[in-house]
């Protein structure tokens, strides 16, 4: 465990690092869902792997563990709403879908706004503290030009839909 000290230096170091933010959305059962995620990262070149965490209190969470691939959506700087949506509303009381445009995919919901996707089948998942990682293996994209995007730093100032 860190000392005081030493969290309070790390919280500071954090909170200026500005991660990718994604939306990932998952279908199960006849029930999708879809949120908000900054802890994503691509760990493996060949094959192609990537980590996405969900939060445990999260509703998308709990439709994920069930599904058996999850879409992950690159928002850039004109998807704040999309964001906004998808990090502040929980799937508990609202049906974000609803609120936006989307098509079904080849693995659950795609959100039309997002230029750039990718589907993954998930091969595990583990354990990593208040969050749990989702490995997936890429089976299907679609990368449209995007002008920059959108992270940490520009969404800041959301309030989740349920308490971190």
């Amino acid at each position: 465990m860190l000392p005081s000290r030493d969290r309070a230096a790390l919280d500071r170091l954090v909170n200026r690092l500005d991660y990718p933010m994604l939306v990932v959305t998952a279908e199960a059962g006849g029930e999708r869902a879809g949120c908000l995620v900054g802890f994503a990262t691509q760990c493996s070149i060949r094959p192609p792997r990537f980590l996405l965490c969900l939060s445990r209190r999260n509703h998308t969470y709990r439709v994920a563990t069930r599904a058996a691939a999850l879409v992950a959506h690159v928002l850039g700087p004109e998807d704040r709403a999309l964001a906004a949506l998808f990090g502040e509303a929980t799937g508990d009381a609202v049906d974000k879908f609803s609120h936006c445009r989307w098509h079904p995919g080849p693995a659950g919901p795609v959100l039309e706004a997002c230029r750039q996707w990718f589907a993954g089948r998930v091969l595990n998942r583990f354990d990593v503290g208040d969050h749990v990682a989702f490995l997936v293996e890429p089976f299907a994209a679609a990368a449209r030009p995007l002008e920059g995007q959108l992270g940490f730093q520009d969404v800041r100032g959301l309030r989740p839909g349920h308490p971190p």
